[in-house]
Order: C-alpha cells, then sequence, then structure tokens
C-alpha cells in the first residue's frame, strides 16, 4: 500500500519512519518532509507540497493511489483536510474540521469541558484588550494566572503571569501587538493549576480507542523549566508520573466522556487525539486537547509501540480498532531536541550539519530531523528545532545516556540543547 505523511518536522519524521517499518507498505510520500525524510531513501521520498496545499495533495493522492494519507500537523486539520479526502473517498487518519476543534479553538474545548464535566482549570473569555484588563486589574485577582491564545500558535501562545503586570504585558502583546494575529481574536484566561504535567495520547475510530505509552514533554527552553514556552525541547517515556491508577482516571474521567461527548454532540473524534495534563496529588486535569500527535513525544512514543502500526491506522479508519494488536515494548526512551541559538525568539538558518559516521551505528538511537534542509547534498539547518535525537533503553537512565552521547556528536553553529531532560522523572 502507498501511504501519504502530511507534515515537515520531527513528528512527520517519526511517523514516516513507523509506516515505513511495515512490510504491508510500498511507498511513503512526505509533504513536504524535510532533509531528513529526504535522506531515509527506499520506500520513502518528498513531495514538493505545502501540507497546507490541501486540494494539490489531495490530486496527489488521487493520482498516485495512495490508499492511506497521515495527517501529522494541526494546520491542515483546523483547514478541513479530512472532510476534503473523505468526501473524495479517500481513506485518511485525523479528526473532522469540527472535531478538531478541541485544539483550533480553545475557547470551543474549554465550553466543551465544562458541558461534559471534564476535569479543567476554571476560565474566562475575552474578546478584547479593556473586558481582559478590567479582569486582570480586579484588586483581588490571584496569581499566577495563565494567558491563552484561542487559536493555533504552534505551542508558544501561553503565558504564566506571576503578577499583574506580567498579565497586562500579555493581553497587550496579544490583542495589541497581534503578536499571533487572529489566533488571538479571542483569549482565554484560566486559573493556575498546581501538580505537573504530562502527556496521554489515544489513537480512536471514534468510539473505540487505544493508548500509547504515556510520557511528559519539556516546554520551556531552559534547564530546571525556566524561560520562554517553546514547541517542546524534549520529552520521554514512559512517564512514572503517570502510574496504572492515574492513567484509569484519565481513562474513565477524560478520555472516555471526551469520545462519548463528541459522539453526543455531534462531532464523532477519529485520529490521534492528545491529551496535554496536570496531575497533583495522583488527580488530573487537562490543560489542553491536541487533535493529533505531539511533538517531540511521538519520537519517543511510537519506538516503543511494538506492534503494527500502520494495521492499527487503517482499523481507527475503518471502525475497527478493537479487533487490532496494540503492544507495547518494556523499554524506555528519551529524546533531547537540538535548537537554533536564539529560539523560539530570532534565530539564524542555513547553518551546516555535521553529523559523526558512528551516530549511525548506535544502539537503539535514531535521529529524527525538524528544521533541516538538504541542499547540493549538504544538510543545513532551515528551522528552529533543528533535531530530535532519540535514544531506547532498558531503564529511563540508560535511554537518556545514550540520547545525550548521539546528541554530542551532532553540531552546527549555534546548537543550543538542554542538559536536563528526563532529570525530574530521576
Amino acid at each position: 500500500m502507498n501511504v501519504l505523511i502530511i507534515g515537515s518536522g520531527a513528528r512527520e519524521h517519526a511517523l514516516a519512519w513507523a509506516v515505513a517499518k511495515s512490510e504491508r507498505v510500498n511507498k511513503v510520500f512526505v509533504a513536504p518532509g524535510n532533509g531528513g525524510t529526504a535522506l531515509i531513501g527506499g520506500k520513502v521520498c518528498n513531495l514538493p507540497l505545502k501540507a497546507t496545499a490541501l486540494e494539490g495533495l489531495l490530486e496527489f493522492a488521487q493520482s498516485n493511489h495512495v490508499d492511506l494519507t497521515v495527517v501529522g500537523s494541526e494546520h491542515p486539520l483546523e483547514l478541513g483536510i479530512v472532510d476534503l479526502f473523505r468526501s473524495a473517498g479517500k481513506q485518511v487518519v485525523g479528526p473532522t474540521q469540527a472535531a478538531a476543534r478541541l485544539e483550533s479553538s480553545k475557547v470551543f474545548s474549554k465550553e466543551f469541558m465544562r458541558r461534559q464535566g471534564i476535569p479543567t482549570a476554571g476560565y474566562h473569555v475575552f474578546g478584547d484588550l479593556n473586558a481582559a484588563r478590567s479582569y486582570i486589574e480586579f484588586p483581588e485577582r490571584v496569581y499566577p494566572q495563565v494567558i491563552k491564545a484561542s487559536g493555533l500558535c504552534a505551542g508558544k501562545g501561553v503565558f504564566i503571569a506571576l503578577n499583574r503586570d506580567e498579565a497586562l504585558k500579555a493581553i497587550s502583546e496579544l490583542f495589541e501587538e497581534r503578536i499571533f494575529g487572529n489566533a488571538a481574536d479571542e483569549v482565554v484566561i484560566e486559573d493556575f493549576l498546581q501538580g505537573e504535567e504530562a502527556s496521554v495520547f489515544a489513537l480512536t475510530d471514534g468510539t473505540r480507542y487505544r493508548l500509547f505509552l504515556p510520557a511528559q514533554d519539556h516546554k520551556r527552553i531552559g534547564n530546571g523549566d525556566t524561560g520562554k514556552n517553546t514547541g517542546g525541547m524534549g520529552a520521554y517515556a514512559p512517564a512514572p508520573l503517570v502510574t496504572p491508577e492515574v492513567l484509569q482516571k484519565v481513562e474513565e474521567q477524560i478520555i472516555q466522556p471526551t469520545l462519548k461527548g463528541m459522539v453526543e454532540e455531534g462531532y464523532p473524534y477519529t485520529g490521534f487525539l492528545y491529551v496535554g495534563l496536570m496531575i497533583d496529588h495522583g488527580e488530573p486535569s487537562v490543560v489542553e486537547y491536541n487533535a493529533r500527535l505531539g511533538d517531540p513525544e511521538t519520537q519517543v512514543v511510537l519506538p516503543l509501540l511494538k506492534s503494527d502500526f500502520i494495521t492499527a491506522l487503517q482499523a481507527s479508519v475503518q471502525g475497527s480498532l478493537g479487533e487490532v494488536p496494540f503492544e507495547m515494548h518494556r523499554k524506555s526512551a528519551a529524546t533531547v531536541v537540538i535548537a537554533s541559538g536564539g529560539y523560539p525568539d530570532h534565530y539564524e538558518t542555513g547553518k551546516p550539519i555535521t553529523i559523526a559516521d558512528e551516530v549511525s551505528g548506535m544502539d537503539d538511537c535514531l535521529v529524527f530531523h525538524a528544521g533541516t534542509s538538504l541542499e547540493g547534498g549538504r544538510l543545513k539547518t532551515a528551522g528552529g528545532r533543528v533535531f530530535s535525537v532519540t535514544a531506547l533503553g532498558d531503564t529511563l537512565r540508560e535511554s537518556i545516556d545514550r540520547a545525550y552521547l548521539a546528541v554530542e556528536k551532532i553540531g552546527f553553529d549555534g546548537a543550543y540543547y538542554r542538559t536536563d531532560i528526563g532529570a525530574k522523572a530521576l
């Protein structure tokens, strides 16, 4: 069978790697892909099509006998790629445009959770600066407060305001400076949740679901979870924070009510469901939903999947997910993101990259490319997050050590990475 994967990051590189392992797959097309997917070779090749070029992607899928399309990134989902492909009779993994609002509209997701009784932080919604300012300046307002642009912001549209001045600055940047454009036409201000964050991922056919191993992301740019939010600087799985008891609560109080509620409200949810959690004394609450797999968490959860990935993906589309195996390796995985200097603010691209030859021969080590390009046979940087270096081990300590050993063998001018990925679990 032929498979089309849509997106260009390390997540899509990991998806292509996982799909290509299946003996059932003949060809894997990645649109647009990156330098890493270009280097896989064999059955994997890049397409010169943007992830948001929906009509062009559909035309390619029809002309090249694509049997299954996997949507990796969020913007095509927001634009309705699943609706378009389904209307043309093509099988596609992902939620419809209406169902994808769980991610593309934080206002929709918060109101949905309120209707369905799903645990999440208290919140208020604002459509203009003056109303938000009045709320913030209320003399008895308790801080921290969490301020979020409602729309898609590549994981960067969240501010944790420790005091009134920081909150006023955040809403000014959103409403006046328009740093995230129309994504901040509406702004959600939430109560601050205590606890520790974790991520749980499900693959669902709308009613049944299967869970990947729980993971923990590191969103801040600096060691010790300091500095600005990023798209993610590293991750590990399984996350010991998500005990079997906590996971049971996540299923019963969050995942099952979410899927049931989406059916009841007329938006059956299929594909990948990411639940970002805050866990406080064993009690989970939803921080956010994503309508696709997370990045960099995908780079640790997919290598730990033992069962055939493509079989599960097809079953999620065909409504038979409960009938296929979904087994995990009894190992740990860690991934370390190498970023361009200056990320998540201004950074330069086009830097030549060197990767030591021995990296390709390291046991249980995978280098997933994010912001890279292949120019004249030479790898160069092409984004803020450049690599996601993943390693597996029998223990978390072993996987972390292996990942950092590989990271030290990859270089480019200005390369930056955190040195404490996974430390909180150890």
